[in-house]
């Protein structure tokens, strides 16, 4: 009938394939042979057993074909097939590199090895990456394209105040998440909010970050609790404080209360001494000293603490550093020239910070009667200046930075963690190290061009 799409024939299978080459293959000669055989002078018995010996032969010879054609490749197939199943324990025999055939069976054997070793690679890193998650103090929700809940850790579940049981499979706003979680792509992560959940409340820095599973887009929600850092970060940093200003308070209280005790002492002592007029003076005069020292002591630490943000303006870098190499008088600083650069930075902030690194450099060179050499130059994009000195080096570079540490005898303590603080402001990088094949310290400032 017109307009019936016709069938298509399907191609013959393999095997149908083979046989028939081999049936093709052994015709010429058995066609020949029956015509030999029956055109000559022979016996019909004979001619009848022949041909049916004959007959049986070919047909043997066309399954024997079959066979060693047929029989590897249902091996090889098996063994593919338990590859694709997961089992990795099966291996063809007759591997080797003789024949195309034991070659093949050799890459399989290989290809199953491979998969073996990669399949323990991967569920040891599986459990090494749920272990880690199960004792992590940090929460972790994964969440599926439908905004359900596929993957939850203790924490979370600790968070939550529900085992993992009831949570899988729940919605975002179901679990109460969305505050957290945000509602648009162009929510900034990570991000800081303040949140009470069930399992506890403060503030919590927010992740997210997607990712694809099994071809599927997901989301991971990481969850971590920054209060009790903060809260300990701040605590030290109060304990530091009161160390610090207890130790210098106590350092001044101490001798002033003591020159007080004794000049009341004196007072009330009937008769008077008679230099009593001069030590009235020298105790009041200690007293004033120490007054004093306390003094600018609170200055410096309430110079530290507010110090202000750099008014920026443009700062021709080789008139910076000669001028503030020309305020040292105690000994001659070398100048390193360097390319003309101009930086737009604070100049009063980058002059404190100048002179307090070659004041220093100054005082090391002083004690062996070395020098003092600074130079700049420009590196990728950022401005290197150095100070380098001839001094003993440093012997502990742990506190260089900490407040009120010093190893000199008049000093504050203040200099370094000052200067170190203008850099930062200025997105820089101050670092001090003893120098490599020389002696001495070298001090490098890294600015931002």
């Amino acid at each position: 009938m017109r307009g019936l799409p016709r069938r298509r024939r399907r191609p013959p299978s393999h095997d149908r394939q083979v046989l028939r080459l081999a049936f093709l293959t052994g015709l010429p000669g058995v066609l020949l042979a029956l015509l030999l055989l029956w055109t000559g002078a022979h016996s019909d018995k004979l001619r009848w057993t022949l041909t049916l010996l004959l007959g049986i032969a070919w047909l043997g010879f066309m399954v024997a074909l079959r066979e060693r054609i047929i029989r590897p490749l249902q091996t090889l197939s098996n063994l593919l097939a338990a590859l694709r199943e997961g089992d990795f324990s099966m291996r063809a025999r007759g591997a080797g590199t003789d024949d195309a055939l034991g070659l093949a069976f050799l890459e399989a054997n290989v290809l199953a090895d491979t998969l073996r070793e990669q399949r323990i690679r991967a569920l040891e890193a599986t459990a090494l990456l749920r272990r880690v998650m199960e004792e992590i103090d940090v929460a972790v929700f994964a969440f599926d394209e439908e905004n359900r809940l596929r993957l939850v850790n203790r924490a979370a579940e600790r968070l939550l105040g529900q085992p993992a049981v009831r949570l899988l499979g729940r919605t975002v706003a179901e679990l109460g998440l969305e505050p957290v979680r945000g509602n648009g792509e162009g929510d900034e992560s990570p991000h800081t909010i303040d949140h009470a959940f069930p399992g506890g409340s403060g503030r919590w820095e927010v992740r997210r970050a997607p990712f694809r599973q099994g071809g599927r887009p997901h989301e991971l929600l990481v969850l971590a609790d920054v209060s009790r850092v903060l809260r300990e970060e701040e605590r030290q940093a109060w304990q530091r404080l009161i160390r610090v200003l207890s130790h210098e308070i106590n350092n001044s209280l101490a001798p002033i209360q003591s020159i007080a005790g004794t000049l009341q002492g004196m007072l009330g002592a009937d008769p008077r001494p008679g230099d009593l007029d001069e030590d009235l003076r020298r105790g009041l005069a200690v007293i004033a000293g120490r007054s004093q020292a306390l003094s600018r002591f609170m200055s410096s630490y309430a110079r530290l603490a507010r110090l202000p943000l750099p008014e920026r303006e443009p700062l021709d870098v080789g008139a910076w550093v000669r001028r503030i190499a020309s305020l040292e008088t105690r000994l001659r600083v070398r100048i390193d020239p360097g390319p003309e650069v101009t930086i737009h930075a604070d100049g009063d902030q980058l002059d404190q910070l100048l002179i307090n690194l070659v004041r220093n450099a100054t005082d090391a060179a002083l004690e062996t009667g070395g020098g003092v050499e600074v130079g700049w130059r420009e590196d990728g994009g950022r401005l290197e200046v150095r100070v380098d000195d001839e001094g003993p080096g440093l012997s502990n570079t742990s506190n260089l930075f900490v407040p009120f540490f010093t190893t000199k005898p008049n000093g504050t303590g203040i200099g370094l963690a000052l200067s170190r603080q203008i850099a930062e402001g200025h997105g820089g990088v101050l670092t001090l190290e003893n120098r490599e094949g020389a002696r001495g310290v070298r001090a490098r400032l890294v600015l931002p061009l």
